[in-house]
């Protein structure tokens, strides 16, 4: 089709991107919602909400999968900048699992024995108002290929290390050349056998899963599961099936984990809702997560007592296999 005698092309992943909201009040207008609807929206001047390095940031095709005109959307709940994430709460800290305490080179992360963790890059597709590393000293984790380097040195160093897992930030956030360097530099470390890539992309930003990237991926040596990041089923629009499905294609098993959070999640029919649109996407429920207390996030929370209940409800509900476990990370544990 042309248009003008151009042709007309879906946007890139990046023209996505960089088209993506970052003012709350487009992202309201967008939704036929007025601040009066969200009483507790954080209305400082953006300069200030930029100072804290965790503005709002979403796509606007996750956006366009929000119920217009519903303050309570679960997906819009997940993103927009509330009040209550200046509070000062007590236990909930900038560095919840201990990331600090378990580098071993910049950008390399050990925790337990056999596998390691690598901060790909700083970058995501949205900030998530939950995530656990929303107050991480990311600095120079930029895509610069020099910046791995002491990372790869250690991790050829580590003959106890059997798999790496990419993370971030979100790995997919690089281009196709430099992740495609990266994962061929990883295939090089000979005691390596599995990459673990751990990304919330198929669903932010789907047109990040194309042809080009899933042969990056399907050419390693390495055996490759890859872990998605949905918390509700009403992520799982049409184009995130269709990326979610083409990474089943290359034979990499997908597994997914969620955060259980106040307002999106905690009631057993939106979890057992996810759990099989989860499969009908080819994709196994893995962990539900605790919140990580991360300060400026404990609004989201919900007692263990109550996440096992739901839990116990669940495996009432569904098959076994589609009830994820829940865990807790705790910091040296």
């Amino acid at each position: 089709m042309t248009v003008g005698g151009e042709t007309d092309r879906k946007p890139t992943w990046k023209q996505e991107l960089a088209a993506a909201f970052t003012d709350p009040m487009a992202l309201l207008s967008a939704l036929e919602l007025t601040p009066a609807q969200l009483p507790r929206l954080d209305l400082r001047p953006a300069p200030l909400q930029r100072r804290e390095r965790f503005p709002l940031l979403v796509p606007r095709g996750f956006a366009a999968l929000m119920r217009r005109k519903d303050p309570h959307d679960p997906l819009l709940r997940q993103v927009l900048p509330l009040a209550d994430e200046v509070k000062t709460i007590a236990g909930f800290v900038s560095d919840p699992v201990g990331d600090g305490a378990a580098q071993r080179a910049p950008g390399l992360l050990q925790k337990y024995r056999g596998r390691a963790l690598l901060i790909a890059t700083g970058a995501c597709a949205a900030h998530c108002r939950y995530c656990f590393r929303r107050h991480f000293p990311y600095g120079g984790e930029g895509a610069r290929r020099e910046r791995f380097a002491a990372a790869l040195a250690a991790l050829q160093r580590a003959d106890t290390i059997e798999e790496v897992i990419l993370s971030g930030g979100d790995p997919l956030m690089l281009d196709d050349a430099t992740l495609a360097w990266l994962i061929e530099a990883l295939d090089r470390i000979p005691q390596l056998k599995r990459l673990r890539l751990h990304t919330r992309l198929p669903t932010l930003l789907p047109s990040r899963i194309g042809e080009r990237l899933c042969a990056i991926l399907a050419g390693s040596r390495l055996r490759l599961v890859i872990v998605a990041h949905v918390n509700h089923a009403a992520e799982l629009g049409p184009e995130a099936r269709r990326a979610l499905r083409g990474l089943s294609d290359i034979g990499a098993p997908l597994l997914n984990q969620s955060v259980l959070l106040r307002g999106v999640n905690d009631a057993v029919t939106p979890l057992a809702d996810l759990s099989e649109a989860l499969l009908d996407s080819r994709v196994l429920p893995y962990y539900l997560h605790l919140l990580d207390p991360v300060s400026g996030a404990a609004h989201f929370d919900v007692p263990e007592a109550e996440a096992r209940a739901l839990v116990t409800e669940l495996r009432q509900r569904l098959p076994g296999y589609l009830v994820p476990r829940l865990v807790r990370e705790r910091p040296g544990e």
